[in-house]
């Protein structure tokens, strides 16, 4: 093959590739993507992980190469909450982490098992359950408490200098563990009903955090801690609003992890 390629290229090639063009093929590797954790908590807005976040997070970090795996919390619900009633389901009882294998296809483990060694970033998105399931802070506001895990895999990540990203209502959670943290969600004023849980912006800032006031087609990235968060659902919007804004929040912690 070699001999019909011309003096000039034959030659350019053996220099490029010693061992032949076998070697000179294999030498160019794939590059690596981002190792990234997904953490749920639960299956359903009211009680447990927004679906359609927790989607537009894994449609984005697949667009970006990344290696995903996703993780939950092994512990009841707060509650169940009938959707179509949009009332709590009166005796029943759920958990967190099998209902959240609902998303990931069965493919999720125990948030225990969770720790920065096997991952370059962790994405929490939205739904109560973030603040029912993995906080207290839908009954308590600023006075909640974190999940025990929760808060280790933040404090870990953070202190490892690594990515963290969340969206919707899960931000309260990074301004309850990382004082000062910067996050948005959203605008400060209800305008109408656009932004019906602005809110939660009065109450981030009493947890220690400081906010951003954003688009819901943008993410705002506090460089310092390496904390990216998008509003999603916290505005009543079309939802490809909230799929853009959700895939820059995943570009910018794909970003931060420089793979």
């Amino acid at each position: 093959m070699l001999a019909s390629c011309g003096p000039a290229l034959c030659t350019a090639l053996r220099r490029a590739a010693p061992g032949g063009l076998a070697s000179f093929h294999c030498s160019v590797q794939r590059r690596r993507g981002a190792r990234v954790a997904v953490v749920l908590s639960g299956c359903g807005v009211y009680d447990g992980t927004e679906i359609h976040e927790a989607s537009a997070i894994l449609v984005h970090l697949s667009r970006g190469g990344a290696e995903v795996q996703m993780y939950a919390p092994d512990v009841p619900q707060m509650h169940v909450i009938d959707h179509s009633k949009g009332q709590p389901a009166e005796a029943e009882s759920r958990n967190v982490l099998v209902e959240s294998a609902r998303i990931a296809r069965g493919k999720i483990a125990s948030l225990a098992k969770l720790t920065t060694a096997d991952h370059d970033a962790v994405i929490f998105p939205g739904g109560f359950g973030a603040a029912k399931n993995l906080s207290t802070f839908a009954v308590d506001g600023k006075d909640c408490k974190v999940n025990r895990e929760v808060e280790r895999v933040l404090k870990d990540f953070h202190k490892a200098g690594k990515p963290i990203g969340l969206c919707c209502i899960s931000p309260v959670l990074a301004a309850k563990v990382l004082s000062g943290a910067e996050v948005t969600v959203g605008h400060e004023e209800e305008e109408g009903g656009k932004w019906p849980y602005a809110g939660t912006a009065g109450a981030i800032k009493e947890l220690g955090g400081k906010h951003c006031v954003k688009e819901v087609t943008e993410a705002h990235v506090d460089t310092k801690n390496k904390v990216v968060t998008t509003p999603a659902f916290m505005c009543e919007t079309e939802l490809h609003n909230i799929f853009d804004g959700i895939g820059a929040m995943v570009k910018n912690v794909l970003k931060l992890t420089g793979k």
